[in-house]
């Protein structure tokens, strides 16, 4: 019984331990080639697409117009 547990036991450490070289890897190799974004650009990016939209155009015209302007 006690070598039973011991398995277990170890079986489910070896898992924690793949699990954590898996993360390890898939972070390494996954990174972006154009770089690493920081939480705070996200955060502002996120506020800024939830707000309401300053411009509305309907047209190319207006579209333009509202460029020049900027």
């Amino acid at each position: 019984m006690i070598q039973k547990t011991l398995e277990k036991l170890n079986r489910n450490s070896l898992k924690e331990e793949i699990k954590s070289l898996r993360s390890f890897i898939i972070g390494v190799l996954g990174r972006d080639k154009e770089g690493e974004y920081r939480p705070e650009f996200i955060r502002k990016i996120l506020k800024v697409a939830r707000e309401k939209a300053n411009f509305i155009f309907k047209n190319k015209k207006d579209f333009l117009s509202q460029i020049k302007k900027s």
